[in-house]
């Protein structure tokens, strides 16, 4: 099953697009290979006057934080939910709380043993005279950030004029929420769910076995519309996640057919699994195969040599 992804043209950064009856955008002028046009920040509620919440404040751009405030002149912001703390979704979560008062939540701190394991990655990187490669093109993450209010999966979150379930989704990143809006039906999916991209996995905080089990329990779910902090709205969205599983599971199925020959790198199934993709995304497409051998090797279908890290040879179990 192909992917529907979906497109947009670049936002007018600063500007506040309103997308929904209770929704607003603020894009961030952060584009990159991992953000697409940029991180877009959601501020829920009235569009003038009264209550209102925030959802990813994003990175610490002072022309965005700027923008931000003013498109919330004459409100009060009383939640700011941050969807996960990697470092295109949180920083500027400070700025915004110090300017407004509001409340932060979110299920946790940044993972500190990912932080450590990243950085130890970027070091060998520089090492190897390579450019350190990240998950979200912006360093291991935000590590700053603690929650006034740590949720917990089907948590409730409520404003004035605005109800949030919250559904705690690992996989991306263990302390990653979604939030579901109950007043407009629709899921704000963060990085879990994307419509222009498949999501990155990082080792060994991102788990995919967790990813694809969060995936596959949106199938039973009602929204009918996502809004990732990247990229378009999602208006189709069971067809979507069933498309983003079906990728997952033939990515599977390749991995698998390219062990049975016998034992092989990371960098040898990327070269084949990849021929026709842009040599400069194959690091990329590495982790990705990566956090699929992980998950198949807490199945007990894969085994590594001498253990499970990039570099080792792998082999069907």
């Amino acid at each position: 099953m192909e992917v529907p992804f979906l497109a947009e043209d670049p936002p007018p950064y600063g500007e506040v697009e309103q997308v929904s009856p209770l929704v607003r955008r603020i894009v961030a002028p952060n584009p990159s290979r991992f953000t697409y046009h940029g991180t877009g920040t959601f501020i829920v509620g009235p569009p003038s006057g009264g209550k209102v919440a925030i959802i990813d404040p994003g990175p610490a751009d002072d022309a965005h934080v700027g923008a931000l405030l003013r498109a919330v002149e004459g409100q009060t912001v009383t939640h700011l939910l941050i969807t996960h703390t990697h470092p295109d979704h949180s920083p500027a979560t400070a700025a915004v709380q110090a300017a407004t008062g509001a409340t932060t939540y979110g299920f946790g701190p940044h993972p500190a043993a990912a932080i450590r394991a990243h950085e130890e990655r970027v070091r060998r990187a520089i090492a190897a005279g390579d450019e350190p490669e990240s998950s979200d093109g912006e360093g291991g993450g935000d590590l700053d950030f603690v929650p006034d209010v740590a949720v917990v999966d089907t948590d409730v979150v409520a404003g004035d004029g605005f109800t949030f379930e919250c559904l705690h989704t690992p996989g991306h990143i263990s302390n990653h929420v979604c939030f579901a809006l109950a007043e407009e039906g629709t899921l704000f999916t963060g990085d879990h769910v994307m419509g222009w991209s498949t999501s990155v996995i990082p080792a060994p905080d991102g788990d995919l076995f967790d990813y694809l089990a969060n995936l596959r329990r949106l199938l039973d779910r009602t929204e009918s519309t996502y809004r990732p902090t990247h990229g378009p709205a999602i208006t189709d969205p069971i067809p979507h996640v069933a498309a983003l599983i079906s990728h997952r599971e033939d990515r599977e199925r390749q991995i698998l057919a390219g062990l049975a020959g016998g034992p092989r790198t990371i960098a040898s199934l990327v070269a084949e699994m990849y021929a026709d993709v842009d040599e400069n995304l194959h690091r990329a497409a590495g982790a990705s195969v990566f956090a699929h051998l992980l998950a198949l090797a807490r199945g007990d279908r894969v085994t590594a040599e001498p253990g499970p890290d990039p570099e080792a040879e792998w082999r069907l179990s």
